[in-house]
């Protein structure tokens, strides 16, 4: 139960970190808070809005894995580095991707909802 407790304090210190110090992370939560309301307008039915808020959650998920690979990178070598900047520039194409995802995730489900889909 110790270690259960200790993880959770570990994520929770995590999240907290990351909601005070990176922008993109805290857009990423407000956007998440909102659509958690709005996903009940929008969503057809529960499944969909599992799916619309899942589709968001997965990019705060890429988004923290992406923050954590730019620090370390930047811990091991703060001077450019072609690979380290591949590297990172791979986490941010990941980012990007699962905004994709949401994207399409959602507007899918407002066509589902305004009836525009065969």
């Amino acid at each position: 139960m110790n270690r259960l407790k200790r993880a959770a304090f570990s994520s929770l210190a995590g999240l907290r970190f990351n909601l005070r110090s990176e922008e993109s992370f805290r857009q990423e939560a407000i956007i998440l808070v909102l659509c958690l309301v709005l996903g009940f307008f929008i969503a057809p039915n529960a499944a969909w809005y599992v799916a619309m808020i899942g589709s968001l959650v997965l990019v705060m998920v890429t988004e923290l894995l992406n923050t954590a690979i730019e620090r370390l990178s930047d811990h091991v070598t703060p001077d450019f580095h072609p690979r380290i900047g591949a590297v990172k520039d791979s986490a941010s194409a990941a980012v990007f991707l699962a905004i994709v995802l949401a994207g399409i995730v959602w507007l899918t489900a407002l066509a589902e909802r305004l009836s525009l889909l065969p």
